[in-house]
């Protein structure tokens, strides 16, 4: 059974449409998958229905922004109501920290001598709530400035280099409270790959399952090297959580992440629906099924 837990449609940063990334998965062999835009469920009505349709089992999820002590974290949050309202205000607030820092990006990197417009940017972003630093790069790809995203971040977007704007993140303790008190279930997303690997310790996951219920980890992610994937797991069996794997897929948007390049164990998964069914009961919420043929 291949599982793959985490990938993004052009409801965010991908490149697929959502059903497009649906017929793809039922193309490569997929049993189920979760569709986890950024900061947005808007994909999951028409993911499910694609998903019936090819009778594909599908997880409606989120990554979520968030940032501890001032390095960039993602948590995932599965099976959650959307529409929790303190969830929902924090989620828009987000969204809308990532829209109105486009102007400054487009700013500094014009004072490079690039020509970029915000029109351009936003040209790329079609469809989604979550405009970003990837539809930049694509932007810049369009000109023919960069190659692929992967040069634009190197160049001018990630953190540190001359276009990077900061934009507001949810505390990762507080996102993991909001995700539970929504009937979700909360998963750190590729906590040893880019930089969070300097705020996320063994000691903060512990303190993160202790202190806010903290459901699993990722484990195998491309971004994270066979070493490390033997000492992440080892992490979760000592804490008793959950660990995935998946591709983390942005179709053309993300080299070296096809679908299912990683999955997550059947044992796992099954660990997961379970926690889903106890926060779901806990919570006062709706939330949504997941839909397993």
């Amino acid at each position: 059974m291949r599982i793959d837990l985490h990938t993004h449609s052009n409801r965010s940063d991908g490149t697929d449409p959502v059903d497009v990334l649906i017929a793809r998965a039922k193309r490569d062999g997929l049993d189920v998958i979760a569709l986890t835009d950024h900061d947005t469920a808007d994909g999951w009505a028409e993911g499910r229905r694609a998903a019936e349709d090819l009778a594909v089992g599908f997880v409606p999820g989120i990554e979520i922004s968030c940032k501890l002590n001032g390095i960039s974290v993602h948590l995932l949050g599965y099976l959650l109501d959307p529409s929790y309202e303190p969830l929902a205000r924090e989620l828009a607030t987000v969204r809308d920290g990532r829209t109105d820092r486009i102007p400054s990006i487009v700013a500094r990197i014009n004072a490079l001598g690039v020509d970029l417009t915000v029109d351009e940017v936003l040209a790329q972003a079609t469809g989604t709530p979550s405009v970003g630093r990837p539809h930049v790069a694509d932007a810049l790809v369009a000109k023919g400035t960069v190659a692929d995203r992967g040069e634009a971040f190197d160049r001018f977007l990630a953190d540190g280099r001359p276009g990077h704007v900061s934009h507001y993140a949810i505390d990762p303790g507080r996102a993991i409270d909001l995700v539970r008190e929504a009937g979700g279930v909360p998963v750190i997303a590729h906590p040893w790959g880019r930089s969070s690997h300097k705020v996320i310790t063994e000691e903060t996951i512990a303190r993160f399952v202790t202190d806010h219920g903290l459901a699993g980890i990722e484990v195998d992610h491309q971004d994270h090297s066979p070493a490390s994937r033997v000492a992440l797991r080892a992490i979760a069996q000592n804490l008793g959580i959950i660990y995935t794997g998946s591709s983390d897929h942005h179709g053309a948007g993300k080299i070296d992440h096809e679908l299912g390049v990683n999955s997550t164990e059947p044992e796992q998964f099954e660990a997961l629906l379970e926690v889903a069914k106890t926060n779901a009961a806990a919570a006062d919420a709706t939330v949504p099924e997941a839909y397993l043929p």
